[in-house]
């Protein structure tokens, strides 16, 4: 069955947001397990340019609505160069914390929660797990901008959405002209999204 074809279950959502929890998605929500399994198959700089992609929206979404705090923005550019080995991870640390000491300033919790998304984003470079936070924030965003009962549409083209890019990243990945730290290209290295999800299934 296509990616577009299939229907998600909110149901676990919603308990959250009844509850009024404040983050409304995780690695157990039933609509994201095809996204993370997809995750657990990818090299570290598949997911780390995945995320910076996935991070454009929230981050021109909150120049709109801030246009004097350039934090989301910043975060982004220092993490970059965290991720092409132009600068070291302190550097980069300090940036995408002041975008996390943002959502504590802002007042929507829409906003809160785009923030952090874009926090994630940028931590990905760092180890593969955060990249799937930039899903939860920004899907809990929607929902608070929507509401648990009118969100589901935009829940599932999104999803669709971060599935098609992934997909994308993971096809060119190997054939772009472009520079990476060290790090990023020692594939050696064990997927630490799937070291998780062995963890939690119990196979490790």
């Amino acid at each position: 069955m296509d990616v577009q074809e299939k229907r998600i279950s909110l149901d676990d959502v919603r308990e959250k947001y009844l509850r009024k929890n404040q983050l409304l998605f995780s690695r157990d929500s039933a609509c994201l397990r095809d996204l993370i399994r997809l995750l657990c198959l990818q090299k570290h700089r598949t997911i780390v340019m995945w995320a910076f992609e996935c991070a454009t929206e929230p981050v021109t979404f909150l120049k709109r609505e801030y246009p004097e705090d350039t934090r989301p923005e910043e975060a982004v550019r220092v993490c970059k160069l965290w991720a092409e080995g132009k600068v070291k991870m302190p550097a980069a640390k300090k940036a995408l914390l002041q975008v996390h000491a943002m959502a504590r300033e802002v007042k929507n919790p829409r906003d809160c929660a785009l923030c952090h998304a874009v926090g994630q984003a940028c931590a990905a470079v760092h180890v593969e797990t955060h990249a799937v936070g930039l899903v939860f924030y920004e899907l809990t965003a929607i929902v608070r901008e929507l509401g648990i009962d009118t969100c589901e549409r935009a829940v599932e083209e999104k999803i669709n959405f971060y599935l098609s890019s992934l997909k994308i990243c993971q096809d060119k990945i190997d054939s772009l002209d472009h520079p990476w730290a060290d790090f990023l290209l020692d594939d050696s290295r064990v997927n630490k999204e799937l070291l998780l999800w062995k963890k939690r299934m119990g196979t490790t």
